[in-house]
């Protein structure tokens, strides 16, 4: 066991180098906006995971904190002249109480109804942020004011500084999901997800988990759209509460392996490479091949691998460990 744990911090602080260093070694731009994108959305996939992996409540309306976050800094920065570290924040303590009127209407579905209402909700906020023509500049959107190198802005010149800011951003979400997966909230979102009423039933208070957890994935998934205007330099409502983002939020954990630290990770990982490679070697000749592909992959999973590629990883390594002792 204690080897096993050495191993374990040996991969971790190998990947850790590699990481830093990986900015600083590949001098692609194409290829550092790769790698930007791979954090950003593994990012929002470990926000989306809280909610909707270890619960298993399926939130397809995760857009609108995104939303939220974007819309909140940089009204706060065009506006006020506000630091976007500041209004990352703001955004996300906005996203988390706009979760709980939400929280509180949604939850009280289950299933497809949850879905549905989810989506509804980003909707709705989209089409209010259409009409705030003199407030959010309406559906016309607005440019963020380019400053050259203002760090303190959240605005530099090199896009490895900003592969170093996401890279943060996803290790404190990975942070935040390892204390909860091992703390005794992590356990009730097992057990809620698993039967919510069983749960309820030995004493679990289902409501005040799910309105906690969803706050906390409300916050993480904001800050990811402070970063995301800060990066391309522009917001409109068509954007900032796209409906991809909320289907993407919940594809690579659901390729990935849902209810796991290194899932949506992982599923970020296989997914955005694939649509990078693709636009690469084919660009825009054959048109929805994305969206074909990440169909494929999607089905592939669900059909052969239902836990993903983190349960497929596990599979291979437990039929190995069985296998040495019989050898021996």
């Amino acid at each position: 066991m204690q080897t096993s744990s050495n191993f374990k911090w040996l991969w971790l602080a190998i990947g850790a180098v590699v990481m830093l260093a990986l900015p600083q070694l590949v001098t692609s731009s194409f290829a550092i906006d790769i790698f930007i994108r791979i954090l950003l959305f593994s990012f929002i996939g470990v926000a989306w995971n809280l909610m909707g992996g270890y619960a298993k409540q399926l939130s397809l309306g995760h857009a609108a904190y995104f939303g939220l976050g974007a819309y909140t800094s940089t009204i706060m920065q065009v506006n006020y002249g506000i630091s976007p570290w500041i209004g990352m924040i703001a955004g996300g303590v906005v996203a988390m109480l706009a979760s709980l009127p939400i929280g509180w209407l949604c939850f009280r579905l289950r299933g497809p109804y949850f879905t549905i209402a989810t989506i509804a909700t980003a909707q709705v906020l989209m089409l209010i942020f259409l009409k705030f023509r003199d407030f959010a500049w309406g559906a016309e959107g607005t440019t963020i004011p380019n400053l050259g190198s203002a760090p303190l802005m959240m605005q530099f010149e090199e896009k490895s500084s900003y592969y170093y800011v996401v890279l943060g951003l996803l290790v404190v979400g990975l942070w935040i999901t390892h204390r909860i997966e091992k703390s005794w909230i992590g356990y009730y979102l097992v057990a809620i997800g698993e039967d919510e009423d069983a749960a309820e039933a030995v004493g679990v208070n289902a409501p005040k988990v799910k309105r906690d957890i969803y706050m906390i994935s409300a916050f993480l998934t904001a800050l990811a759209g402070t970063f995301y205007t800060q990066y391309i330099y522009f917001i409109d409502p068509a954007t900032a509460f796209s409906f991809n983002v909320s289907i993407e939020a919940a594809l690579v954990s659901i390729v990935g392996g849902i209810g796991t630290l290194w899932g949506p990770v992982i599923g970020t990982v296989l997914l955005e490479t694939t649509s990078a490679l693709l636009q690469s070697w084919l660009g825009s000749s054959v048109g929805g091949i994305q969206l074909t592909v990440y169909s494929l992959i999607l089905m592939a999973v669900i059909l052969w691998r239902p836990t993903g590629l983190i349960g497929f990883a596990t599979d291979i390594y437990h039929r190995t460990a069985r296998r040495k002792p019989a050898r021996a």
